[in-house]
């Protein structure tokens, strides 16, 4: 074979190989046949224990959707093996090799992209505030009151911004978790709680309505998109996973797992024009 026609030959060939074998954290997975999932385990309907004390929710059963699809792809079986976060420790978990794909309810936001890498976005909502019914009327009547927020949140800086837009003189009260927060808000020791407004809903579902009257404002004061994320640096898993949502999205498995979820609650306009957004064609 002429000299420049075998050359020709071999860089086509690695070519072609490098496209088919996996690399870094991906073929890691795929050798030892799991993923690492990180999970909030207070993060209703999105990621939570179940009463039976199993990993729950909207993005953790969308991220069984994304497993079994890349085992698919590359002919392997894979498993979930779920790694327990916090809001306040969930980006550390990812980057100390703990956590393969953070899999909470989980904000995309700039300076969140210098410590992890986003998938293409899961879902859509914003933040809001459930009142006491005995206490403020609406939002702008916090002054002087307490209003409750999950410490390390994307709701912690959205509430921090609005009461300064709107002048609002309230003190804030930092918590660790949404059922401490509630919790605190039936008591009586905050006057309101600020959060994303689907997983408020089903904080206010699950609440004792008998023992305190609780109401949800209608209003958005942010729009939070989330996202999945992998450790930065990691582009072929990223890229599988994105692969991965894109065919659950384009071939309407998202709608069950919302379903599974939601039940027959209506999609919000955000998470209406989501559903159409993120069946991105191969």
């Amino acid at each position: 074979m002429h000299a420049k026609l075998y050359f020709l030959v071999f860089v086509l060939g690695v070519a072609f190989a490098g496209e088919s074998r996996a690399e870094g954290l991906l073929q890691t997975i795929l050798d030892r046949g799991y993923v690492n999932i990180g999970y909030r385990t207070a993060a209703p309907p999105f990621s939570y224990r179940n009463e039976i004390g199993e990993p729950a929710g909207y993005t953790v059963d969308l991220c069984r959707a994304v497993i079994a699809r890349i085992g698919r792809r590359f002919d392997r079986f894979l498993t979930a093996r779920y790694v327990p976060v916090t809001a306040a420790n969930r980006f550390q978990a990812v980057n100390s090799d703990h956590v393969d794909l953070l899999c909470g309810a989980t904000t995309e936001t700039i300076s969140r992209r210098k410590l992890v890498a986003f998938s293409s976005h899961t879902f859509i909502t914003g933040a809001s505030v459930i009142f006491r019914a005995d206490g403020p009327a609406g939002f702008v009547a916090l002054t002087g009151k307490k209003v409750g927020v999950t410490r390390g949140t994307t709701t912690e800086q959205d509430l921090l911004v609005t009461l300064k837009k709107l002048k609002i003189a309230a003190q804030v009260a930092l918590v660790s978790s949404h059922r401490e927060g509630m919790a605190a808000l039936a008591s009586g020791a905050i006057d309101a709680y600020f959060g994303d407004r689907a997983i408020l809903m089903t904080l206010l579902a699950g609440a004792k309505q008998s023992l305190v009257k609780l109401r949800l404002s209608q209003r958005y004061f942010s729009v939070e998109p989330y996202a999945l994320a992998v450790p930065r640096g990691q582009s072929q898993l990223l890229d599988e996973v994105d692969r991965a949502l894109s065919r659950i999205f384009r071939s309407g498995e998202v709608t069950k797992i919302y379903r599974r979820t939601f039940g027959n609650l209506e999609p919000s306009t955000f998470m209406k024009s989501l559903l159409v957004i993120s069946a991105v064609p191969e």
